[in-house]
């Protein structure tokens, strides 16, 4: 199927939804979207009179933040939480809302005021359970986004009623609030008795933690273990001394020499320096004591660990510092004593007094014993107080642990006096920003639904134009669907006249038809009627001979005669109308002649024509001798084929085959074809291969889409050349919003 001139308007990519589109479809379903405005207009009005808006009161509490006690247990670590409003924000908001919403609350309140009194507005009654419903109905509640402040509104028929209803909303929303978030089962009476049971287990673990410490007689096991402990390392001290004193003292003994000047009480060593012997030994004993304060250090650092801080690798030092001092002073002195390789030296002499020595070992090694048996006692008392520590240690942290549950209840106790005092409805964290309101009418929210019901018809009636244009009328409307979904060329758009103009065009139509009138002996006769020449139609059909004429010389199609073909897609969509107006245009046209061919079947005797004499055939109408009974109109010949009924009519495409050299042949300057519609049982598709031209005429707003689509398909299969014609337009949209630029 090929396109109909290079100068054709085509737009192969619409976009959106076009303002031109928009207007047609508001000003096509104008009475729709009025009527559905009016009907919701109709609908607020009814609303104001039938429904007046209660009356309300409204009150806003402040939630500064939420007390929870979420369990009994003093050992859970989430025993009281304060929850502030604006730390959670919308959980807190939400929980406290669900309680004034609660069907517990709103029984509680009708039954304080009276169920009779909600109900007797709404038929009477005295059930509380519906009373409660109503209450729970009526009240809204709100709070703003991070905002810890709840709106509640009440609203009811009576205004006597609904400042009293909300007040009671709020004093048992305080009460309910209060025992939601304390523990369940908390009282009085259970907390003194906890508290008290507590109280004699502290007792009884005391006095079982103090029998375990005097049975080792200790106060505290850190104190008793470091004690032990310093005790140990002075009694290693004094016995690592006494070990060094011993081995000196038996050096000394056993290596005393025989010619021991003990009279002069001096020692000669190497030559003529002499030192008294009571300085040798008394050197001797610091270079022995100063070795033995190393070997101290180096077990403190090495073999315990100690660190440079700790107390006894101090003292040690300062020990050892005193003792180097001495043994500088000694040997400056005596300068001979430096020279001195051991403390004790074999060849410098020995004791004064051999005796003595004896006695001083003896003495060392009694003082030795005993240190080790005090040492050894020092160990086990720290083995008791170590085999006991674990005892007492579980029973310290029992104890602990009874003096924390102690301290839970003690306070939860006193917290529960203490809201005893404030009495009920009294809590802190809650305050009214806003006490219940006197009653008052909202009109605000009674005109936003009246304007919600006036803008809600506008809104439908819009939604149903829009529906009903894109989706459920798929008729084509327009002359520009026909470029741009049914991607045909169009001729042109002939518009759909009034009520007085279908008058017009219907006596026009009469004007230009031959009657069939009987004569009463079964013969029919022909009456001619003249052709109407100020039918107001002629220029829509002179437009389309020019768009035609332009069509063929743009294709450089120059022979004679041109076939042009006019069908549609179902009847009664002005084919024969728009075919006889397109002939009778065309005679006008220069010196050449239209000879006009009606091919339906089922219009019998009736034929259109514009004057002249009666019908002839086909073959007639194509010999130059009689084809005079054709004429009509000057230049303008009209022949009716088929004229016997359907049978005939299948063998048009064979008899029009043996026909068309004498067509091709004939001197007609253009024959029109008045085809049937386009369907899968007509001739129209075999027949328009042989024309030059198919104009497919379209009517306005009753021929689908898909019906388009199937005939240009069926047209398309024989290569025909097709065309549109959109006949009966209607023009919706004003001039001057008009976005078409064919009209």
């Amino acid at each position: 199927m090929n396109s109909s001139s290079n100068n054709h308007r085509h737009n192969d990519d619409p976009r959106g939804i076009t303002p031109g589109e928009i207007y047609f479809v508001l000003f096509r379903h104008k009475w729709k979207i009025i009527l559905l405005t009016l009907l919701g207009m109709c609908c607020a009005a009814a609303f104001w009179y039938f429904r007046p808006p209660p009356f309300q009161s409204q009150a806003k509490l402040f939630i500064r933040y939420v007390m929870d006690s979420r369990t009994l247990n003093p050992d859970a670590k989430d025993k009281n939480d304060m929850i502030s409003a604006t730390d959670i924000g919308a959980n807190v908001m939400n929980t406290e809302m669900e309680i004034l919403s609660s069907y517990d609350l709103a029984l509680q309140v009708a039954n304080d005021v009276g169920p009779e009194k909600i109900l007797a507005p709404f038929g009477g009654g005295n059930n509380p359970s519906d009373a409660a419903a109503i209450i729970r109905k009526n009240l809204k509640m709100q709070s703003p986004r991070q905002s810890s402040v709840i709106e509640i509104t009440f609203s009811h028929p009576d205004a006597a009623l609904v400042q009293p209803v909300l007040r009671g909303i709020v004093s048992a929303y305080l009460d309910k609030h209060v025992q939601v978030h304390q523990a369940i089962g908390t009282s009085d009476d259970f907390l003194t008795e906890q508290t008290a049971q507590l109280r004699a287990q502290i007792a009884q673990t005391e006095q079982q933690l103090n029998a375990a410490k005097s049975a080792v007689g200790i106060v505290s096991v850190d104190d008793a273990h470091k004690s032990y402990t310093a005790q140990i390392d002075k009694l290693r001290g004094e016995l690592f001394d006494a070990e060094a004193q011993l081995a000196e003292a038996q050096a000394v003994r056993d290596g005393a020499p025989a010619t021991n000047n003990t009279s002069k009480g001096t020692i000669t060593l190497g030559g003529s320096a002499s030192i008294p012997a009571n300085v040798l030994n008394e050197y001797r004993n610091v270079c022995a004591r100063l070795d033995f304060l190393n070997k101290r250090e180096n077990e403190y650092l090495t073999a315990l660990g100690f660190t440079d801080q700790n107390k006894l690798v101090i003292e040690t030092r300062q020990q050892m510092a005193e003792t180097v001092q001495r043994k500088k002073a000694m040997e400056s002195s005596y300068p001979a004593l430096a020279g001195l390789a051991v403390p004790s030296d074999n060849n410098s002499g020995r004791q004064p007094s051999f005796e003595n020595q004896m006695d001083a070992v003896l003495a060392l090694q009694s003082r030795i014993t005993v240190l080790k048996q005090q040492l050894q006692k020092l160990r086990d008392d720290a083995a008791s107080v170590d085999a006991a520590e674990s005892k007492i240690a579980d029973l310290e942290r029992k104890k602990q642990i009874q003096e924390g549950n102690y301290q839970y209840f003690a306070t939860s106790l006193e917290q529960a006096r203490i809201d005893e005092a404030l009495g009920p409805g009294r809590v802190s964290n809650i305050s009214q920003v806003q006490t219940p309101t006197p009653p008052f009418k909202d009109w605000a929210g009674e005109f936003k639904k009246m304007a919600i019901m006036v803008f809600g018809g506008l809104g439908l009636g819009l939604a149903w134009a829009f529906l009903i244009e894109f989706y459920w009328d798929s008729s084509v409307k327009r002359s520009v669907e026909v470029e741009t979904k049914l991607k045909l060329p169009l001729f042109l758009a002939i518009p759909d006249m009034r009520r007085t103009e279908q008058r017009r065009i219907q006596q026009a139509a009469a004007r230009r038809q031959l009657q069939v009138n009987g004569n009463g002996n079964g013969h029919h006769e022909l009456e001619v009627i003249p052709w109407d020449t100020a039918d107001f139609l002629n220029p829509y059909y002179d437009a389309l001979r020019d768009r035609l004429v332009i069509h063929f010389e743009s294709r450089g199609i120059t022979h004679k005669p041109k076939f042009v073909a006019i069908t549609g897609t179902r009847k009664g969509s002005g084919v024969s109308t728009v075919a006889a107006g397109l002939a009778a245009s065309l005679s006008e046209t220069g010196d050449g002649t239209v000879l006009l061919v009606d091919m339906n079947a089922g219009h019998g005797a009736a034929q259109q024509f514009f004057g002249g004499q009666s019908g002839c055939s086909l073959e007639d109408a194509l010999g130059m001798e009689t084809r005079d009974y054709a004429l009509v109109q000057e230049n303008l010949y009209v022949v009716t084929e088929c004229p016997n009924g359907e049978r005939s009519h299948r063998h048009l495409p064979k008899r029009f085959a043996a026909l068309a050299p004498q067509l091709r042949s004939s001197n007609y300057d253009y024959i029109v074809f008045d085809l049937p519609p386009v369907s899968q049982t007509t001739i129209t598709a075999r027949m328009a291969a042989f024309m030059d031209i198919t104009l497919l005429v379209i009517e306005s707003e009753r021929t689908s889409r898909e019906t388009v689509q199937q005939a240009t398909s069926l047209l398309g299969n024989s290569k025909a050349t097709v065309a549109a014609v959109l006949n009966k337009t209607r023009k919706w949209v004003p001039a001057s919003l008009q976005q078409e630029a064919l009209v």
